[in-house]
């Protein structure tokens, strides 16, 4: 086991005091055990409800008081003479704000060349107070890699198995290859629960089963707030138009999923893609499309609120982007969906510099991230934006999404009939979308809705009539703000890639 390892050399470099955050309390004493019995030292466990017990190998005289209270252990191991690993489990309670435990600590670390003892804080959470951090060091343990994922789907597939009569659990190589990426970043126990829960449900893993372990493996993390998981992607079936977007992502799916390109032998490695702005008037459907791409790869969306990034306390927002950006790699492979991210990193923002800053970490993370995180930000306003964020090697690509000609605008009508049970062939579809020049995907559905709710107060059906009347009362985006979606448009012709 690599953690024996790589815990023996913090043992042997004589680091008095090791944090260990981990939710595998059960695994880590397990690795703990071997490194003892290795090590051929002592090993004792703490925790609040037991007291203080041996574990491993060996024999002890525990004293008679199970030294449950924290102050008594920590004075015990003092006391101690022998060279001993003590593990104290989910001691962190007892750390904030209280002086004669960091005081106890301390005198056992400093008195460690003498005693020998190593401490080990083990628990979901650990916060080294700034007293100890000279004398302490953090340990992880590792995730497991995609052998073992899979080997943990085919234990719990066997598992299975042997308690329905030796059936086969059900599956193809593909499905199996992207359950075990989407698992990546998960503990060894969250892993076998997921897998299991996959499983155990029918009998087979198949494609239906993935957006449930995206979303379990979401809810796992504790994300919620900042981040937010995009359960419903849409498809690009769903989305009128957008042909050059949808060939650009066709065409490096490939590489972006499975790390490399479509390339022919001897040909030069394709990097796998970053990211992409998609800049064009409010409504026009850039929302849908960011949700689309995720649909379209079959990976996790999360979307990132950026007024819920913002903190008042100082230092709190960049932490949150921080932590957001950290989060989203545990989740990769995925798509990080930033909507309208000029109102969070704008120039023209007053806030004391966050902005600047949020816009660092931001950068920062862009040019080193190495994970399967795919980016795509929304913009409504171009000029906004710091020159840092939109210049070539930070994004892919800038796509202007503008608003639909007539056949794409017939084919929005379409699918907003169709997703609400009406059969678009009994639609003039053709009429409707030459008379919504100049409207935007948005305003076309709400003419739809409109328009029900008309023939439901009128008690007639759905026709082509009503929906004309609801688009002859609407004045669209375009003609209001004609003056800032051309301006707009002039300022895209000739800088961004059409979508």
């Amino acid at each position: 086991m690599p953690e024996v390892h790589d815990l023996g050399l913090m043992i042997d470099s004589r680091i008095p005091l090791i944090a260990i955050q981990s939710h595998e309390e059960t695994r880590t004493l397990d690795t703990l055990t071997r490194l003892a019995i290795k090590r051929g030292l002592p090993l004792f466990q703490w925790t609040m409800t037991d007291g203080l017990r041996r574990l491993g190998f060996g024999l002890e005289l525990m004293p008679e008081d199970k030294l449950q209270d924290p102050t008594k252990v920590l004075e015990h191991i003092k006391r101690a003479s022998t060279a001993s690993i003590f593990v104290l489990c989910d001691f962190h309670p007892f750390l904030d704000d209280d002086p004669k435990h960091i005081r106890l600590l301390k005198d056992i670390a400093i008195a460690h060349r003498s005693n020998g003892h190593t401490l080990v804080l083990l628990s979901h959470e650990v916060r080294i107070p700034a007293e100890l951090k000279n004398y302490s060091a953090n340990f992880r343990m590792r995730l497991p890699d995609s052998d073992q994922l899979m080997n943990i789907i085919r234990d719990e597939a066997q598992r299975w198995s042997e308690q329905n009569q030796h059936q086969k659990v059900k599956t193809d190589n593909k499905t199996l290859q992207q359950i075990v990426r989407n698992l990546s970043g998960v503990s060894f126990e969250e892993a076998r629960r997921l897998a299991r829960g996959a499983i155990f449900d029918d009998g087979a893993i198949t494609q239906s089963d993935i957006p449930e372990i995206n979303k379990a493996k979401f809810e796992l993390m504790d994300m919620e707030g900042v981040l937010s998981f995009e359960y419903d992607t849409a498809r690009f079936n769903d989305v009128g138009g957008l042909e050059g977007l949808k060939q650009w992502l066709k065409q490096r799916r490939h590489a972006f999923i499975d790390g490399k390109g479509d390339a022919t032998s001897g040909s030069p490695q394709l990097d796998p893609p970053k990211g992409i702005l998609l800049l064009g008037i409010q409504g026009g459907g850039k929302s849908l499309a960011a949700k689309a791409v995720a649909g379209m790869w079959n990976i996790p969306l999360l979307r990132l609120d950026m007024g819920a990034l913002y903190n008042k306390f100082f230092g709190e927002t960049e932490r949150n982007m921080r932590e957001s950006l950290q989060l989203a790699e545990l989740m990769s492979p995925c798509v990080l969906w930033i909507d309208e991210i000029e109102k969070g990193i704008g120039q023209g923002t007053n806030d004391q510099g966050v902005s600047k800053r949020v816009l660092g970490t931001l950068l920062t993370w862009m040019s080193e991230n190495t994970h399967p995180v795919f980016l795509v930000a929304t913009a409504n306003n171009i000029r906004d934006l710091p020159p840092e964020l939109i210049r070539k090697g930070r994004m892919d690509e800038i796509f202007f999404v503008d608003l639909p000609e007539a056949p794409v605008r017939n084919l929005i009508f379409s699918i907003h009939l169709q997703k609400r049970g009406q059969n678009p062939q009994d639609f003039d579809c053709y009429r409707l979308a030459e008379s919504t020049d100049g409207f935007s995907g948005a305003e076309i559905e709400q003419a739809v809705v409109s328009a029900l709710y008309s023939a439901a107060a009128q008690g007639e059906a759905l026709s082509t009539q009503l929906i004309l009347d609801e688009v002859y009362k609407t004045q669209p985006l375009s003609v209001v703000r004609s003056e800032d979606i051309e301006a707009l448009r002039a300022w895209a012709e000739d800088r961004c890639v059409k979508a």
